[in-house]
């Protein structure tokens, strides 16, 4: 039995999903009950279910009415429990999915993911089938009952499902099926076996309790948000994807839970985000510390003081763009052909060629949330002063080098305005440390390097005939990146120069408050197809309005742009020109820009 129908219907798309996840790893639910995307036992390993890349291979989990039903999902008010409701013609039900993230090492080690089924009003029929299918789908397994309990085992994992109502073993899958009435409920569990973590069971009053800690722990952990703003809900829902996305054991935030969701349908922009980007992280962190979030802020840097230390002399420099969760540096970059790709969009890949890019911005963007963490949160301490020094230093003498840039370009390096920007910032920032905590700094090199990238940048980043910044030195060519120059003070927010580009901008790239980061057929990227517009850009670009004290247009721009979320408040990397979610989701970078521009736009609106 496949899922969702037949051809493309076989699948959701991807806005129409939820996600939980127990700060080690993360799943994604679908409107219909189908957990379509799970890795276990952590954002990096091999999926588990991942019929949301391949609806026949992927192994999925599905649990829903047996009748036609009407779906709608939401959030427990304040937590990341979701619940997905099924209105029938004779009931009412709704499944909670959760993962607990409390508990003992051995607890957590289990990595159980918990779906309660409940019948709230007359009766309903219910359906579940668990099918797993381990390595991406292609390490075969076994399964069988041990007791009451379904365990399914592969070569390197076992899980084991566990279920209030009878299993019964179908080929290599679980199913059940049963009808509820009103307040009656079922409990099913899976767990990851083996080693000193046992199989069992999980009686109603276990997930009664667990889900009452994981909606405590969650509205615990919010309690701590600082924002009082006007767009209060969706600032905090993106505060609380954003803490799903971080790796607790490291302090890493991973750039999105999912690999290769394609940027175009039937396109090859498919990507695996399931790791560090050192800029995406140092981004999120200057996020959450603007909410209050300073243990997270402070976990993530030491994560960069254990991981990301200056290293040998790799031609991508002292730092790589991206880590692996647990700080290691090896990401190859595979395709698994055996799998179809979401709705046909291959290929699936798994690891990222473009960790050994050289990429000039992340040095400015890891310095630049050190130095707001050193402000806001704690000082750092002295081993952590001396590497970031050495970092300056390498960016004094490297900065000029051509690179492949924030968007990763895979056609050769280029001089890009905004790696240039970046390194300015690197640089900027850290003499503002120095000169405020009176530390140890080789500033007279630094200022020199700091007003010669300045001067570069208005000399060769501004073009005469765009009357605009432009995206790479003597170019032509618009890029919404330079949307960055106001908000890292490389340039007033009035200045004529900035206001002239941001018409520029507005011409060229931005489409009903959505902007596009280039026009790859002016700009070739080395990559076919089209993408949509960025939505880490359009948020950027609400900003650059409300520091230009366009503020009726911030607002609208703003506003428009929550009508492109999902049900839930979630954004994927881009949106097509009609409006779908498309690539990785939900994507960090996203929900970071949302909250930054919610939280400037709400304070210039007083």
């Amino acid at each position: 039995m496949t899922q969702h129908g037949t051809g493309a219907a076989r699948y959701l798309p991807i806005a129409e999903h939820g996600l939980i996840g127990d700060l080690r790893s993360a799943a994604l639910v679908g409107t219909d009950g189908t957990i379509d995307w799970y890795c276990c036992p952590s954002f990096d390993a091999p999926s588990v279910f991942a019929s949301i890349l391949d609806a026949d291979k992927g192994g999925c989990f599905e649990l829903a009415a047996s009748v036609p039903a009407r779906t709608k999902q939401f959030y427990f008010p304040d937590t990341n429990v979701l619940i997905t409701r099924f209105f029938t013609e004779d009931g009412v039900g709704e499944v909670q999915d959760f993962m607990p993230v409390d508990g003992d090492a051995v607890e957590i080690e289990r990595h159980r993911l918990i779906r309660r089924v409940l019948c709230v009003r007359g009766s309903i029929p219910f359906r579940t089938r668990v099918a797993p299918r381990f390595d991406y789908g292609a390490e075969p397994h076994t399964v069988h009952m041990a007791g009451d309990i379904a365990v399914f085992e592969s070569a390197k994992l076992s899980l084991g499902l566990t279920s209030t109502v009878p299993l019964e073993i179908d080929g290599l899958d679980a199913r059940a099926r049963f009808k509820l009435t009103e307040g009656e409920s079922v409990v099913l569990a899976l767990d990851q076996v083996g080693g000193k973590v046992t199989p069992r069971g999980c009686a109603r009053t276990e997930a009664e309790e667990q889900f009452t800690t994981t909606v405590a722990y969650w509205r615990k952990w919010l309690s701590a948000s600082k924002y009082r703003g006007r767009w209060r809900e969706r600032v905090h829902r993106s505060a609380l994807t954003l803490k799903l996305l971080t790796y607790e054991p490291t302090g890493a935030i991973v750039a999105a839970p999912t690999t290769s969701l394609p940027e175009q349908l039937g396109g090859e922009r498919n990507w695996d985000y399931r790791y560090v980007w050192v800029r995406d992280a140092a981004f999120c962190v200057y996020a959450l510390l603007r909410l209050g979030f300073t243990g997270e802020a402070e976990a993530f840097m030491n994560f960069v003081s254990r991981h990301i230390t200056p290293g040998g002399g790799k031609p991508s420099g002292p730092l790589q763009i991206m880590y692996r969760i647990d700080g290691s540096t090896d990401l190859p970059e595979s395709e698994l052909a055996h799998l179809e790709g979401h709705r046909g969009s291959a290929p699936v890949r798994i690891g990222n060629g473009a960790a050994e890019q050289l990429q000039l911005d992340i040095y400015g963007a890891l310095i630049d949330s050190v130095y707001l963490y050193d402000k806001w949160a704690e000082p750092i301490p002295s081993d952590q002063w001396d590497d970031l020094c050495a970092l300056v230093d390498w960016v004094c003498e490297h900065w000029d080098q051509p690179d492949e840039g924030i968007w990763e370009t895979r056609r050769g390096r280029k001089n890009f305005l905004y790696s240039r920007l970046m390194c300015w910032v690197a640089i900027e920032r850290a003499i503002r440390m120095a000169n405020r905590r009176g530390l140890p700094a080789d500033l007279s090199r630094w200022q020199k390097s700091r007003d010669t990238i300045y001067r570069r940048i208005m000399k060769r980043g501004w073009s005469e005939t765009r009357q605009a910044f432009t995206q790479t030195e003597n170019g032509d060519v618009l890029d919404a990146a330079v949307l960055m120059m106001p908000l890292t003070k490389l340039i007033a927010p009035t200045d004529p120069k900035w206001l002239s580009t941001l018409d520029a901008l507005t011409h060229d790239l931005v489409s009903d408050s959505l902007v596009y980061r280039y026009d790859p057929q002016v700009s070739p990227d080395g990559l076919r197809g089209d993408e949509g517009t960025f939505s880490i850009c359009s948020f950027w670009y609400v900003e650059a309005l409300t520091r230009a004290g366009r503020l009726d247009e911030a607002a609208l721009a703003f506003e428009k742009m929550l009508t492109y979320a999902n049900h839930l408040g979630l954004y994927a990397e881009e949106i097509s020109h009609t409006g779908e979610q498309q690539g990785n989701f939900p994507q960090a970078f996203t929900h970071f820009a949302l909250i930054s521009a919610a939280f400037n736009l709400d304070r210039a609106l007083g």
